[in-house]
Parts: structure tokens; C-alpha cells; sequence
């Protein structure tokens, strides 16, 4: 994995994640992926396997319109990467406008495809 890799696989994931389409997230990991959507949390979601990752993608998809998303390849080690950057949804009738700054820790296979994905956010203190 070239740090020009790891960017080209960002840039897909968040096309996929505007996408909300099972193809576009399927294509950026492998069949046996993990992914861990909240290890910190009590629920420690995590996701094993591809199906379970678009599942769990799709459970509660995001308006296309509703966000904007800028990750960054922050190092790359062999076949370990870690991304950095933000993910910012917009203020509705429902919820507050809301800024998290995201750290992604990420295993690919030789394919290029995500065999491990582990997502840490921190959201942005209310300013008012």
C-alpha cells in the first residue's frame, strides 16, 4: 500500500458513502473485513464480514446532502494505513449542526481492498 493508494481508497469511501449503494461498499473491502464502528463503546459495534459491513452501513443511511466528509492519509506502514480528517453533518430539524474530527486505523489486503477498519471520532464541543 502507497500513500497514493490509501487516498484513492478514501476518495472511494466517501463516494460510496454518498452512493448509500451495496456495490460501492462492498468494493472497498474484503469478504472476511472487520470493522469497528464504535470500539470504545459499550455496545463495541463491530461489523465481521462484508454483508455485515454494508448491513450495517445502509441500517440508517446518511442524506447524500445532510454532510461533507475530508480524510487524509496520515502514515502507511506495508499494509497498514491510518487516515485522518473530518466528518461534518449539517444542522436539520432533528439534530444540532455537528463537526467530528475522525482517526481511521485500516489493514488492506494485497488486492486493495479494506480487510480491517477501525473508526475513532471525536465530535466538536457545542460552541454556544
Amino acid at each position: 500500500m502507497e500513500r497514493t493508494d490509501l487516498q484513492a481508497w478514501l476518495d472511494r469511501y466517501v463516494d460510496a458513502w454518498r452512493q448509500n449503494k451495496p456495490e460501492a461498499i462492498e468494493a472497498l473491502f474484503t469478504e472476511d473485513a472487520i470493522y469497528r464502528f464504535r470500539p470504545y463503546s459499550a455496545e463495541g459495534e463491530v461489523a465481521t464480514g462484508r454483508q455485515a459491513i454494508v448491513e450495517q452501513w445502509l441500517s440508517e443511511p446518511d442524506d447524500p446532502q445532510a454532510w461533507e466528509a475530508d480524510y487524509e492519509v496520515f502514515a502507511v506502514d506495508g499494509d497498514r494505513g491510518v487516515a485522518t480528517g473530518t466528518s461534518h453533518y449539517f444542522a436539520t430539524t432533528y439534530r444540532p449542526d455537528r463537526l467530528y474530527y475522525n482517526c481511521f486505523l485500516l489493514r488492506f489486503d494485497a488486492d486493495g481492498r479494506c480487510a480491517e477498519f477501525t473508526e475513532y471520532f471525536m465530535a466538536v464541543p457545542d460552541q454556544g
